[in-house]
């Protein structure tokens, strides 16, 4: 018998959520996604040390004389990100989502002159645009620079996204994907009812996901729903059907471990025939996130997060560049 993991990439593309080179060579998914958590477990790493070093040199190397430890650390953040992603594009058949510094997320130009960069820095390499997603978080302003770069030809994977009114914001945009964050949602639900345990279909994030799904499916939308942050395997199997799930290596593991019939829970034949047609406006938007606290929470805590990585792999980043100043003057004297 197929294991459940078999079973689950029959029906839906499965995504390795992780920076960690080993696990995505153990498991071949076909896409990849990073954030800057992932990039800085991994860049924590000492067997891709040679990784974080050619990073810098390269950083080093694309700014003119003079620059400031400060402009590289700038540079190299950029740097490393690609220089993973690019790496993992030699595993996976498919594409890798690469993060904009989420300290951008209420700033619209910024994002959009940050994804160009990075898109750039690939193309650098060989790297073609078709095969990279930029991460925005789904802010207003992110949403906004998300609809100016897929007019270019850029796509982009939505992030940070807790909502129905995010996702349907996201679709009238034209995004290429989106990723409701299934985990997140059941966290705050958790915390605020005192309940420990919401089983199977009662799920919160579940429910999310499911409803946005089966309405983008109904209207025909074009932006690919791909559930993420799972806390654990049963939220995996009630989204089983769905167009992309971005999967943890551990809960990866377990899946290829389990055996058992997986029953495929989402279908887009499955018609819902909802007449309403949403559309949020500015207004309407930074109205329903206000209403929704548990969407408004989240999404700041979640900015905060991945901000406070960027910030410490900045410090890593330094760090390692003194070393190497160090160990250059050393073997100069």
């Amino acid at each position: 018998m197929q294991s459940i993991l078999e079973q689950l990439s029959s029906m839906t593309i499965v995504v390795a959520d992780t920076g960690d080179l080993d696990s995505i060579k153990k498991f071949q998914p076909r896409d990849a996604t990073t954030n800057p958590s992932l990039i800085l477990a991994a860049a924590k790493n000492p067997d891709y040390l040679k990784l974080i070093d050619a990073a810098l040199k390269s950083s080093k190397e694309s700014l003119s004389d003079g620059f400031s430890e400060s402009e590289l650390i700038q540079e190299a953040i950029d740097q490393v990100s690609v220089f993973f992603g690019k790496e993992i594009l030699k595993i996976i058949s498919g594409r890798v989502s690469t993060e904009v510094d989420a300290r951008l997320s209420f700033d619209t130009e910024a994002t959009v002159k940050k994804a160009r960069k990075l898109i750039n820095l690939y193309k650098s390499f060989g790297i073609d645009k078709e095969r990279i997603l930029i991460k925005i978080a789904s802010t207003w302003e992110g949403i906004k620079a998300a609809e100016i770069l897929e007019k270019e030809g850029i796509k982009c994977n939505l992030t940070l996204l807790f909502n129905f009114c995010q996702a349907v914001t996201c679709a009238n945009a034209k995004i290429t994907l989106i990723s409701p964050f299934v985990g997140r949602i059941l966290d705050w639900h958790k915390a605020k009812t005192g309940k420990a345990n919401f089983e199977g279909p009662e799920d919160p994030g579940v429910i999310s996901v499911t409803k946005i799904y089966n309405y983008f499916k109904e209207k025909g939308f074009k932006t690919e729903v791909m559930g993420a942050s799972f806390r654990n395997v049963e939220e995996i199997k009630e989204l089983a059907g769905c167009d992309l799930l971005t999967i943890a290596p551990k809960f990866l593991d377990a899946l290829n471990k389990e055996q058992g019939e997986l029953i495929k829970k989402l279908d887009e034949n499955t018609k819902v025939h909802n007449s309403i047609d949403f559309k949020f406006e500015e207004k309407d938007f930074r109205l329903n996130m206000l209403e929704d606290q548990m969407a408004s929470e989240k999404l700041s805590e979640g900015i905060t997060g991945f901000s406070k990585a960027i910030e410490e792999l900045e410090e890593l980043l330094l760090k390692r560049f003194s070393e190497i100043k160090n160990q250059e003057l050393i073997s100069a004297t």
